[in-house]
């Protein structure tokens, strides 16, 4: 297993589907802080696998707004949809473990089926697959995949975890937390359209950016389970987490890039200073 430098190094990963807001400034405050006073390293990575959703007019404005802030980033902005051979490379190594299976539910099919079961488990994000497609047989499999059914690969997480063991991984706010994959159902890891899913991309391009220290929302906290589960099947090194709270708007309502009002560009319009927006994601100078 490669060795994790001793330099702190944060990074800040954001989905070019719209603009930053107070949350996102947040988010990045936090990690370019983190490393900055530890005379570390601050990477900018876009997260810009969902081709419908990203638009390079959003990655310009995000480079923009995250330079008026006064945050700069070491090396190179990294982009996911650059990555794609090492995304399938590690699905390769996986289905080569036998722990993926292409799962062919819809997502109206799955809750068709939680709802008849009347008592489908929950899990940190909600109902939890159940396992439809986990013992279809061969035939079936070829069948579906001949008729271009549409798929995603799905991770047998029972599976994966009889052959790792039990996993913990270190919160640098709430300690040692003993990860509980089976709690979150098999993820999809990949579908026939979409190269990788959150969970594997961004496990794999922390890893290869040699990221210390992942800092990002406590929403995040649950996924972390998984992605310390993919650390242990593929041989990666186990950063730490700092999992920080979340900025809400006037309703309590956590901040979305729907709400333009508090975005950093409407910010901008309305003659807000980098100082005044920086103190208003909770950073005063």
């Amino acid at each position: 297993m490669p060795k994790i430098p001793t330099q702190t190094v944060t990074r800040f990963a954001p989905s070019p589907s719209g603009y930053l807001h107070l949350g996102h400034a947040h988010s990045a405050l936090f990690a370019w802080r983190a490393a900055r006073a530890a005379r570390g390293r601050f990477l900018l990575r876009i997260e810009d696998i969902d081709n419908p959703r990203s638009d390079p007019v959003f990655i310009d404005a995000i480079l923009e707004d995250l330079r008026w802030l006064g945050l700069d980033w070491d090396g190179p902005v990294r982009h996911q949809s650059g990555q794609l051979a090492a995304y399938a490379a590690a699905l390769e190594g996986l289905r080569k473990l036998d722990l993926l299976y292409p799962c062919f539910c819809s997502r109206a099919e799955i809750r068709a089926e939680i709802a008849a079961s009347g008592r489908a488990p929950h899990g940190p994000s909600g109902a939890v697959y159940p396992s439809t497609c986990r013992t279809l047989s061969e035939d079936v499999r070829a069948a579906h995949l001949a008729e271009g059914k549409p798929y995603g690969l799905r991770l047998d997480i029972a599976k994966a975890l009889a052959s790792t063991g039990p996993l913990t991984w270190i919160d640098r706010d709430k300690g040692k937390i003993q990860a509980e994959p089976l709690a979150h159902g098999d993820v999809v890891l990949a579908r026939k359209d979409i190269a990788t899913s959150y969970h594997l991309a961004v496990t794999l391009d922390d890893a290869d950016q040699g990221v210390t220290l992942v800092t990002r929302g406590e929403d995040l906290f649950p996924m972390t389970d998984i992605h310390r589960l993919l650390q242990a099947l593929l041989g990666l090194p186990v950063p730490q987490w700092h999992h920080h709270g979340l900025l809400s708007d006037e309703h309590g309502e956590r901040l979305a890039k729907r709400n333009d009002a508090l975005s950093i560009r409407a910010l901008r319009r309305d003659g807000k200073s980098a100082a005044e927006v920086r103190a208003m994601a909770g950073f005063p100078d």
